[in-house]
């Protein structure tokens, strides 16, 4: 059961990477898709990460909403 929970979990995040537009964005290469999120990771540690960790918060949630709000609409 565990093994399926962190194997769905895992799905899903490899979903927001594609839906993020990441993939295309990176020609689907693994290596450079590997090391934007090192990048990522870096900064959140470098700068201020409460602030930092908070703005892609904050932005992640409005994209969550205005495409629920799409889904809505269609």
């Amino acid at each position: 059961m565990a093994r399926r929970t962190r194997t769905r979990h895992l799905i899903e995040l490899g979903g927001l990477v594609q839906k993020a537009g990441l993939v295309d964005l990176a020609d689907d290469d693994h290596a450079t898709l590997y090391g934007a999120m090192l990048e990522l990771a870096a900064k959140a540690r470098d700068e201020n990460a409460g602030d930092v960790l908070a703005l892609w918060k904050r932005r992640g949630k409005r994209a969550f909403d205005a495409e629920a709000e799409g889904a809505g609409n269609g």
